[in-house]
């Protein structure tokens, strides 16, 4: 196998996370983690184990949101890290968006043990959400410091600002 040859295992875990995920049912969709997986969600925030992920599908995702659809795209897995292009879309039940039909383009990474997920992350623009939302731009911006807050208080993201430009591009070139 190749690096552009698809990974199926991989693909499979897609399948099942995304229909896991339009079902609402939060058991299912745990059952894709392990037991101590964190799931780094750009709403609701991280949620850490099967019995919080499980909490957070069913009683925060399917709470605030109808017709809910999720599709991975192009699926990438090397060693333990995969990736994935997503569309997903909903209609609001939140009493002040209700109604609203949402669409969000956005990209997962994985972390992976074995064949479940031990970490998953999410890259979206939220503010394309919330402007389909109707937001009003103050609370758009409130959201979006506490998003940066977010990653600029990550490990990778702290070890990042740290090094100097170019530091990770010439490691790599010497290495070859």
């Amino acid at each position: 196998m190749t690096a552009l040859d698809r990974d199926e295992d991989f693909d499979r875990l897609l399948a099942r996370f995304t229909a896991a995920a339009e079902s609402g049912d939060g058991e299912r969709f745990a059952a894709c983690f392990t037991e101590d997986a964190v799931y780094h969600d750009y709403i609701y925030g991280p949620h850490t184990g099967r019995a919080s992920i499980a909490h957070m599908m069913e009683h925060m995702f399917h709470r605030d949101a109808d017709d809910y659809r999720w599709e991975m795209f192009d699926g990438l897995r090397r060693g333990d890290m995969g990736y994935a292009w997503s569309l997903s879309s909903f209609t609001s039940t939140v009493p002040e968006y209700a109604g609203k039909k949402v669409v969000i383009d956005g990209m997962s990474r994985f972390v992976l043990r074995g064949e479940l997920v031990a970490e998953y992350f999410e890259s979206v623009n939220g503010g394309v959400a919330m402007a389909q939302l109707g937001v009003e731009p103050p609370r758009m911006a409130g959201v979006m410091r506490r998003w940066a807050g977010w990653l600029q208080e990550r490990p990778e993201t702290k070890a990042y600002l740290a090094s100097p430009p170019g530091a990770r591009a010439a490691r790599i070139a010497g290495e070859r």
